[in-house]
């Protein structure tokens, strides 16, 4: 810290040179201004923005041959990239425009926190005739003739923000570990803090959250659930109604919605850059369940988060030639997304025939009609009109078999929740009675001070402790997956009991709700499998 006396640094810190070398013999007054910067608010008024803004101003006007130009300070603003203090930018300008002299500076720390910047812009105004005096370091940069002494303070400056920055950046991970964290209210539909400072639903935000996904699972695509949206006037986060596709997936991707909290989703690469990166791996992500109300049930959010990756998973039809997009999701025609070419695998696609002026709807495997025999040489034209009614009959008559189906599914439903081979919690045990055991085997070396004795053991330890994690780590995957299973089977259930099967023409809303796949076999055959397994055989007439 400063004191007053210490403050007096005029005489010492720039020895007179001569006239003649300064300004050619000419007496002249030196254009002196100050840069300032706090970063963070401190009790010690010392630091703090008015108090340094009150120094410099009293050092420039009580020096002799001093004229103010101007105390530039940055407020409350990161030091580590110049271009975002906006003051400083200006006194560079100053300078460059020659209405500058000499800069004072109360340390490098306040001047740049980043070697590289720092070196770069003393160089600049070193060569336009400027000195940056340091008051810390008591260094004038036109006096001082070897830059190491520059690049090493410059160093420890870049450094102390480093450090602070691993400060902070630890704090909050540590509190990620705890489960904490703070909703982002103005850009998180459905939410508002609470009186007790907690997350609290908005009726009405919770009804559009729960439309998104209701359309979303009965098959709409994006696009159309935005389009309805933005029809209704529902308002966003923002408050705008000018629905996206975008923003539509965003909310089925939030996991918050289902009362959850996914942590440390993205990370800060350094504290120089700033740059931001999507969380792949790199460092641990940390779920906390059930942190808050949720708008809908975690059933509902796992269907959804499947029925995200199977369209995102619908390919494009192979080949060179083909020029058409048909692997994109489609929700204007459920048959789009369900009815695949048995001879190549590709999907089929809606297509009008023109004859003699009469018109047609067809369904042509993609293949065929981009590429040509040589991709796909035998899949056949199907009409629509004929498709419709086997589908329709296919529908009809899954009515006869449901109570069948239904005692499949139940079935299929316990044995899907049942685990096999160990348990998580088998693993758990086993991995903590290996964990014991390293910890026996350490006390052991410290005793005997021999450090080499249980090598062997070590590594049979450390080997089956890996395998354990690796099994645990499975052991998870398959449990979620069961649980998806299950819970996507016991919608199948809910719905067969609450459906009128009795349908007289065709419904593509009842054909993306219960139909899994149609597989073309040739001109009169379809093979149809409904979500649960059912399968038929439907003749085209």
């Amino acid at each position: 810290m400063l004191t007053k006396a210490q403050t007096d640094m005029r005489v010492t810190m720039i020895p007179a040179k001569p006239k003649e070398e300064i300004s050619g013999g000419i007496d002249t007054i030196k254009r002196v201004a100050a840069y300032c910067r706090v970063s963070t608010d401190q009790d010690d008024q010392i630091n703090s923005y008015e108090a340094q803004c009150s120094f410099f101003t009293e050092c420039i006007d009580s020096h002799e041959g001093w004229k103010k130009v101007k105390v530039f300070a940055d407020e409350g603003i990161t030091g580590t990239q110049a271009k975002k203090r906006p003051e400083f930018m200006k006194m560079l300008r100053y300078c460059r425009q020659g209405r500058i002299d000499i800069i004072l500076a109360k340390s490098f720390s306040r001047f740049a926190r980043n070697t590289v910047e720092s070196i770069q812009y003393v160089r600049e105004l070193k060569s336009l005739g400027i000195a940056v005096i340091f008051d810390k370091e008591n260094i004038n940069t036109l006096e001082q003739t070897d830059e190491m002494l520059i690049t090493l303070f410059s160093w420890f400056a870049q450094a102390e923000s480093e450090s602070i920055s691993k400060n902070v950046t630890w704090g909050i991970r540590r509190s990620f570990e705890q489960g904490n964290f703070s909703m982002h209210y103005s850009t998180t539909l459905g939410y508002e803090r609470g009186e007790d400072g907690e997350p609290k639903i908005v009726p009405e935000e919770a009804e559009t959250i729960r439309m998104i996904y209701s359309m979303f699972l009965d098959g709409s695509s994006y696009r159309d659930i935005a389009k309805a949206l933005t029809e209704q006037g529902r308002k966003k986060a923002s408050g705008k109604t000018d629905w996206t596709h975008a923003n539509v997936m965003s909310i089925l991707k939030n996991e918050k919605y289902a009362g959850d909290a996914l942590l440390q989703k993205t990370y800060v690469t350094d504290c120089i850059s700033k740059k931001t990166k999507k969380n792949t791996g790199e460092l641990p992500m940390y779920l906390v369940t059930d942190h808050h109300a949720a708008i809908i049930d975690r059933n509902t959010f796992k269907r959804a988060q499947v029925e995200i990756s199977r369209r995102s998973c619908i390919k494009k039809a192979s080949g060179k030639n083909a020029v058409d997009d048909q692997g994109k999701y489609s929700a204007k025609y459920a048959l789009t997304n369900l009815m695949f070419c048995e001879e190549c695998g590709a999907p089929y696609r809606r297509t009008t025939w023109t004859a003699k002026g009469y018109k047609e709807i067809v369904w042509r495997c993609v293949s065929r009609l981009e590429i040509g025999k040589k991709k796909c040489k035998h899949s056949p034209t199907l009409h629509e009109e004929s498709l419709h009614r086997a589908i329709v009959d296919a529908i009809n008559d899954f009515c006869d078999v449901r109570e069948k189906v239904k005692a499949v599914l139940k079935e299929s439903v316990q044995r899907t929740i049942a685990p096999e081979g160990k348990t998580l919690a088998q693993l758990e045990k086993l991995k903590k009675e290996m964990n014991d055991e390293v910890s026996r085997l350490l006390d052991l070396t410290l005793r005997e001070n021999d450090y080499t004795k249980y090598d062997s053991e070590f590594k049979r330890l450390s080997d089956e402790i890996e395998k354990i994690n690796e099994q645990i780590r499975t052991e998870q995957e398959k449990l979620t997956e069961r649980s998806v299973s299950a819970d996507t089977m016991q919608t199948i259930l809910d719905r067969i009991e609450n459906t009128n099967f009795q349908l007289t023409e065709y419904d593509d809303v009842m054909t993306r709700g219960f139909i899994e796949r149609i597989t073309v076999i040739d001109k009169h055959t379809i093979k149809i499998q409904f979500k649960g397994g059912y399968e038929t055989v439907q003749t085209l007439d």
